[in-house]
């Protein structure tokens, strides 16, 4: 009988980016998600006869932007071609896309793969291509009635897909390769600033391709495509899924089919769409109405220029001009405008690590409560260099700080921390001598405790410093603590 690991999965990946523009790829329409269905039309993304596509030269600059951050190779003469097939969606019968000459072709994405119960490692997703075509407008299917609905307003939004090469996985990998290749995918289109990255919306999806061949063997099996993920998460828990499918019908000698299929997030379910088409299904041939697109040098040169630091750079930058650990950098880095505050608030700060801290813990946890963004974060960099300055500086505790002074800022936005910190009675007042009698009572009090210390159980530092703390209501300077109670315990 054979086990999981007696195979091997491939993997490949098509990744769907809407691109900010202010228009749609071939007409003037507005490129803007819409609640209200079929308001950003017109006869153009209807197809109305004698409509003809005209080419947004934004788009074209953000794919290009896209193949040089991947390091693609920018084809400077490129065209588009039809796709047929047809949809209720899609007005025209056919989609704008591009097949034998596409914009950007190679390339790679270098990503830090994260495998739980082991140390992360560097990996690298080889891209096939970068294309430009357009959406489709969306279907829904309402569960009263026998009817369905189409909104067209997504139609005719621009998109570049990414598709990379197949890659060959041990099957604990797989998903959690996909997961770390598409979280990166996401971090570069926030930093090009080429996409708002919105999932919910529809703003980059994924197709994940999966197949299943036995160990060793050159040939890949029969892959199935699983359609329209749209969430980092849902790409790694759909490829586990299908992973698991394909092995019980391998396993149990039945066929895997070639078919579409469609992930049930709330579910946790896959199920078969339709039969997948071959690549010839689509008759492809170049569009009549559009003309080759060049890209002149110069034009290519100009777009380099504009090139922002991209989040590899950026993440050694925190380490080796911040002196940030890896982690704290990987994470600073997960979205741009984290990383502009950083950087706002350590042009006011020299305190790298504790500005780090509090990002990653007070402020995201502010954030993810009120399902807030770093941009409508209340507290301005300075606000918040000034609280970490009052910490660094033995005016105040880290915990009065974090339970006491930070909610209160976020509700007194017209007050300094200072101000607050005083009106409230939270500045760390005690002199040194208070302190050390504080700290000696408390040694006296717990004596065994105080032996152990000395004999090597530094775990119970802990202890004595939550005595101290609970003594002073947490307003003990913990640097200054922490050396007097190191001194008064070896005297003991």
């Amino acid at each position: 009988m054979s086990t999981l690991y007696d195979y091997e999965v491939v993997i490949g990946l098509e990744v769907h980016v809407q691109l900010l523009t202010e228009s749609k790829i071939f007409a003037g329409d507005p490129n803007q998600f819409s609640t209200q269905p079929n308001t950003n039309i017109s006869v153009i993304t209807l197809a109305h006869p004698g409509a003809l596509p005209k080419l947004n030269k934004k788009v074209v600059e953000h794919a290009i932007k896209m193949g040089l951050a991947c390091g693609c190779h920018i084809n400077q003469t490129t065209i588009f071609d039809r796709k047929n097939y047809f949809y209720p969606d899609l007005p025209k019968g056919y989609q704008i896309s591009q097949d034998k000459a596409p914009i950007c072709e190679g390339g790679q994405v270098a990503f830090t793969l994260k495998i739980k119960g082991k140390p992360d490692k560097e990996a690298v997703m080889p891209l096939t291509r970068i294309h430009l075509e357009e959406d489709a407008g969306k279907s829904s299917h309402p569960e009263s009635g026998n009817h369905s609905q189409v909104d067209y307003n997504r139609a005719g939004t621009p998109l570049i897909e990414i598709v990379t090469d197949p890659v060959v996985c041990h099957p604990d990998e797989a998903a959690a390769f996909a997961y770390g290749y598409f979280q990166e995918i996401r971090k570069l289109v926030d930093y090009l600033e080429i996409c708002d990255g919105k999932m919910e919306q529809g703003s980059l999806r994924c197709d994940a391709n999966v197949s299943m061949m036995p160990k060793g063997n050159k040939t890949f099996g029969q892959r199935t495509e699983i359609k329209n993920l749209n969430s980092v998460r849902n790409v790694q828990r759909a490829i586990n899924l299908e992973i698991e499918r394909q092995f019980g019908l391998l396993n149990s000698g039945e066929k895997v089919l070639r078919q579409t299929l469609n992930f049930d997030a709330q579910k946790g379910k896959i199920t078969p769409m339709r039969s997948k088409e071959e690549m010839n299904d689509y008759r492809y041939f170049p569009d009549p109405d559009l003309a080759p697109v060049i890209i002149s040098d110069e034009w290519l040169v100009n777009i380099k220029s504009q090139m922002p630091a991209l989040p590899s750079a950026i993440k050694q930058k925190l380490m080796t001009t911040y002196g940030l650990s890896a982690y704290d950098a990987e994470v600073l880095t997960e979205e741009k405008a984290i990383y502009q505050y950083f950087e706002e608030v350590a042009k006011i700060t020299k305190q790298y690590k504790m500005i780090a801290n509090w990002l990653m813990g007070e402020v995201k946890s502010h954030l993810n409560q009120h399902n807030l963004t770093i941009e409508s974060f209340e507290l301005t960099p300075a606000q918040l260099a000034n609280l970490i300055e009052m910490i660094a500086q033995g005016n105040l505790s880290h915990t009065i700080a974090a339970q006491q002074l930070f909610p209160l800022m976020l509700k007194n936005l017209d007050k300094t921390a200072q101000e607050l910190a005083e009106a409230h009675e939270l500045l760390s007042n005690q002199s040194e001598d208070d302190l050390a009698s504080v700290i000696q009572e408390i040694i006296a009090a717990f004596p065994k405790e105080a032996k152990a210390y000395q004999q090597g159980k530094k775990k119970l530092k802990g202890m004595f410093m939550g005595q101290i703390m609970k003594k002073t209501q947490g307003k003990a300077d913990p640097k200054l603590t922490n050396q007097l109670l190191e001194k008064f315990i070896q005297e003991v």
